[in-house]
């Protein structure tokens, strides 16, 4: 593919208008493809979902990206959301353990402290103590991989896991911190411990090479409107590059044509690609490449995905008094129902602008392994919220509005040896001129990492696409209409 923008035309299908998938199409676009996305459900975006709730706008979805990765806030710039970043208004936040709201510790990573000095009150007199103890350990070795949990434990015991780890990889993976991969979920952390025997001494040193060159700004971002614009900006964009966007389409079979390039049967149509970008959740992506890669399809098969819900509430500001901050996070431990809270309205300035006498606050709920809480309804999840919200916070009214957003199956899991399955998947695919995979399974859950790997996708298939130019002879199938082959 050219990097001008005219190019060669070679046609890429993606699968997917997740943010990877539209990333992708986009990508693809500007280095001179000509790009058909199809989407199996009824909109683009996947798990970034804008929407409403008395009359506020709102995320249902992801609610923020982080900026200290590029990716994300450089991608809102292309589809000309750049006016519309917006930084936190707080970034305090505490902790709901041992029966009240504790502010959340500074000086750690990923949860793993420094030093036991500003862990008091969320960490038992025990718990504090056993701190100390790393730096008259022996090493613990972490061979090719370990899971977080285990080894943070091993070196500082399991309070600061279960108290601390548990509810930020919770946050972020909806996991379990003992079977979530080090190596996978924080590198740094791993390449540290490889090479220091004191774990809160490679802490230290992390947080004083990040000091050195800490970038500017905020480490998180959203958007006025909510993070749910991005795809939606995306989609708009490659629409008017000239790339075409087909929701409820769903894509049923995948195969390699004895000339070069690629089918895709999509519905009753059968598309003619050159190259094919895969960017839909392990399970499908799985069915996908069963007849061309059952390699990589057993391997995806293995993939474990974690399901949750966001309660969102709306309320009378006069009748809603919280706490400062932007919210909180709940240890597992501590045996609530909810797993965090965000005070939307407090954490971001555009919400509270929208409407000054209304209030929008948020639960989730559902972790790794977690079902039980999942089968109840609508009506009892929110009830289930309320409580502990009057627990924590005591929040007494009764909301104007509520919404409850599933995600089945949003969140995949990163056990031990995680980058390994990556690392076979992607082999088995490099052996399949054209097709390439991209999406939250691979190189991390966040919108940058998604988008990242969008990017790497097409960075492949742009290489693919210099060696076998000569297929694009083939003439494309649209489905804007038109015979069969």
């Amino acid at each position: 593919m050219s990097a001008t923008g005219t190019g060669t035309g070679q046609h890429v299908v993606v699968i997917g208008a997740g943010i990877a998938g539209l990333a992708a199409a986009h990508r693809l676009l500007a280095h001179g493809a000509r790009v058909t996305v199809l989407e199996a459900s009824d909109r683009v975006g996947g798990k970034l979902l804008p929407g409403e709730i008395a009359g506020v706008r709102v995320d249902f979805g992801a609610e923020s990206m982080l900026a200290r990765r590029p990716e994300a806030v450089a991608l809102a710039r292309e589809v000309d959301l750049g006016d519309r970043l917006r930084p936190p208004a707080t970034a305090t936040a505490s902790i709901w353990t041992r029966g009240a709201l504790r502010p959340m510790p500074k000086g750690h990573v990923m949860g793993v402290p420094g030093t036991a000095d500003a862990l008091s009150g969320v960490l038992s007199d025990e718990g504090l103590a056993r701190i100390e103890c790393d730096a008259d350990l022996p090493r613990t070795e972490v061979g090719e991989d370990v899971a977080v949990g285990e080894y943070v434990a091993a070196r500082l015991g399991r309070e600061v896991v279960d108290r601390l780890i548990e509810p930020l990889l919770g946050g972020v993976y909806a996991g379990d911190a003992y079977r979530i991969s080090m190596r996978s979920a924080v590198p740094q952390l791993f390449q540290a411990a490889r090479t220091h025997t004191s774990l809160t001494q490679a802490v230290r040193e992390i947080q004083a090479k990040a000091a050195a060159g800490r970038q500017t700004g905020p480490v998180f971002m959203g958007i006025d409107g909510g993070v749910g614009s991005l795809p939606l900006a995306v989609a708009e964009s490659v629409r008017a590059r000239g790339g075409e966007i087909h929701t409820r389409v769903p894509v049923s079979g995948l195969r390699r044509e004895p000339a070069g390039g690629w089918q895709v049967t999509a519905g009753e149509q059968v598309l003619r690609a050159d190259a094919v970008v895969v960017a839909v959740p392990a399970p499908a992506a799985a069915a996908l490449l069963a007849a061309e890669s059952p390699g990589a399809a057993a391997e995806l098969r293995t993939v474990e995905y974690a399901s949750m819900a966001l309660v969102t509430l709306a309320y009378r500001r006069t009748e809603a008094a919280l706490p400062d901050g932007s919210g909180f996070l709940v240890p597992p431990v501590d045996g609530r129902t909810i797993k965090a809270s965000t005070f939307a309205s407090q954490k971001w300035g555009w919400i509270a602008d929208q409407d000054p006498d209304t209030v929008v606050l948020r639960t989730s709920v559902g972790r790794y392994g977690e079902t039980a809480i999942l089968q109840k309804d609508d009506a009892e999840l929110v009830d289930v919220s309320r409580h502990d919200l009057r627990e924590a916070t005591g929040l007494e009214a009764t909301p104007l509005e509520t919404r409850v957003t599933r995600w089945t199956d949003g969140l995949p899991q990163y056990p031990v040896g995680h980058h390994a399955r990556v690392a076979r998947i992607r082999e088995h695919v490099a052996k399949l001129a054209g097709l390439a995979v991209c999406g939250a399974q691979y190189d991390g859950v966040g919108i940058p990492a998604c988008i990242a790997s969008a990017y790497a996708a097409v960075d492949q298939l742009r290489g693919d696409l210099s060696a076998v130019r000569e297929l694009t002879a083939n003439p494309v199938q649209s489905l804007h209409g038109g015979a069969g082959e």
